[in-house]
């Protein structure tokens, strides 16, 4: 027997699980990078609320391109040649980003960063799926305490860099690049479960079918057309070539329950990511307002979950997966409609306790019922349900949360003018954007800096506010993924309880 099949059959190596723990953290340190690094950006290069969110979107959905393809070939090329490619994605991204002069430069240096954090993540997932194969939701959980551990250490030190430039603190990224570059380097990596057991790659695409590749495709598709300004005709075109070759090859239209979950990643990366993306700056003006720097909500957040996702197992056995989800979609819209509401410290802690316990379990935990439920998938089943989440919180969370805040702006602005009689919106609210969501109106930050005091009051006063209602908004997600996940857990009970597949039994 190969020392690397034997993996899937004896004790887990642990230094293997550690290399992808520190991979997973090199994802969150850029992501966090970007949130402290924003406002400088925004400053430097005149970037709207919505190229903001543009910036935040494009560190997110190319993740989905890089786990998808590699998640086909992975199996081929091997886990380390892939993430080999994630290493270098993650170097090359910092350098390009501390040379970047604009908007465009910023943006194609975010998509080779997500390029590379996908790639991890096509790598890790199945990785530890395989290694513990008997207990998924409980490691899955360990795994992805990587992320929030990953962005608690580097919110610090970014906090602690308050006063340096924005270029010392993407050099960041390169201290966890380089530990799991090395590790990669020294250890086995397992054969997947897929392939062990003797599934068949088109056995792997049947589980996600043609309507699968259809909402993913769709995603990916219109979020390049918009980059490449593809017309419309383009972009359904090569949405329907995609599906077309699926359904052809496949024959089927998927696994109904796992088009369920893919749909549920929208509000779920939305609720957990997009709000992360932009949580510092919604709660800025309460935080700055008792002293403190509003970055320590997502340290705070991103600390309760790296501690609670250490002790996912014994939850997961006592409510179920489903059981876990639908408790954490519930705790998760009451914690954000609280901190839309927060006007004192006590208040923002509280609801940021409630909030950040709520989004710990999310992503891992479902990845978990994917893989326990489809492990004839293999690694596509379970990281098109990442690249799904990734997806679809870079082409429609994020955005969604900055178009909230230009569009509230808009209005606000418009109707001071209308009730006192001023010019103030034409003459600053006066740039006419487009988003994957639609055309708004943005700010004209050049000309803000040097408007009258009462003006840059006036529109200081709307951002404030809008923040809280892009929070509110956000906080009707988790409401829909309550539904859903009652919904599954109702199916389940109807056929005697949820269960893990035992892809060894059933394949013989």
């Amino acid at each position: 027997m190969s020392s690397t099949h034997s993996q899937t059959t004896n004790t887990p190596d642990m230094k293997l699980f550690w290399c992808c723990f520190i991979a997973l953290i090199t994802t969150s340190f850029g992501f966090i990078v970007r949130i402290a690094s924003m406002d400088s950006w925004a400053m430097e290069f005149g970037f709207s609320q919505t190229q903001k969110s543009e910036i935040f979107g494009v560190g997110l959905w190319p993740f989905a391109i890089s786990i998808i393809v590699f998640s086909l070939i992975i199996d081929k090329i091997g886990y380390k040649t892939a993430l080999g490619f994630a290493f270098i994605c993650h170097v090359l991204s910092v350098f390009l980003t501390i040379n970047a002069k604009g908007y465009n430069s910023l943006y194609w240096a975010t998509f080779i960063v997500a390029l590379g954090n996908g790639t991890v993540e096509a790598v890790v997932n199945p990785v530890v799926a395989t290694m513990f194969k008997k207990d998924k939701g409980k490691w899955l959980n360990i795994l992805h305490a990587g992320w929030p551990g990953g962005l608690a250490l580097a919110g610090i030190l970014a906090i602690a860099m308050a006063n340096s430039s924005w270029q010392t603190k993407v050099l960041l990224i390169l201290a966890p690049s380089l530990v799991y570059g090395i590790m990669m380097l020294l250890v086995k990596f397992p054969v997947n479960e897929r392939v062990a057991a003797g599934v068949p790659f088109k056995d792997m695409l049947k589980e996600v079918g043609a309507v699968g590749i259809l909402i993913v495709s769709f995603l990916i598709f219109k979020e390049l057309g918009r980059v490449f300004e593809w017309s419309n005709s383009v972009i359904w075109g090569l949405i329907a070539i995609a599906t077309l070759i699926q359904l052809a090859y496949t024959r089927t239209l998927g696994r109904p329950m796992f088009i369920i979950l893919l749909l549920i990643m929208v509000p779920l990366a939305t609720t957990e990511l997009g709000t992360d993306s932009w949580v510092g700056e919604l709660m800025g003006p309460e935080m700055h307002g008792i002293g403190l720097n509003a970055g320590w909500v997502l340290v705070y957040t991103s600390v309760i979950m790296t501690i609670l996702r250490f002790f996912a197992g014994p939850l997961i056995h006592k409510f179920s997966p489903l059981g876990l989800l639908a408790i954490c979609s519930a705790l998760a819209s009451l914690g954000l409609f609280s901190l839309s509401m927060a006007q004192s410290g006590m208040v923002i802690l509280a609801a940021a306790t409630l909030y950040g316990i709520a989004k710990s379990f999310f992503w891992p935990t479902t990845l978990s019922v994917v893989s326990e439920r489809f492990p004839r998938g293999g690694a596509l089943t379970l990281n098109a349900t990442g690249g799904m989440g990734m997806l679809s919180v870079g082409v429609i969370g994020a955005v969604l949360l900055g178009l909230s805040q230009d569009r509230a702006v808009d209005k606000s602005v418009a109707a001071y003018d209308q009730a006192n009689g001023t010019a103030i919106h034409d003459t600053y609210v006066n740039k006419a954007k487009v988003s994957v969501l639609g055309p708004y109106r943005a700010v004209d930050q050049e000309k803000l800096a040097s408007a009258p005091a009462q003006d840059q009051a006036v529109i200081q006063q709307a951002q404030d506010a809008s923040k809280k209602g892009a929070l509110r908004d956000v906080a009707k997600l988790p409401l829909v993924m309550f539904v859903a996940f009652v919904g599954l857990i109702l199916y389940f009970r109807s056929k005697g309880g949820y269960k893990p597949v035992d892809l060894s039994a059933s394949s013989h």
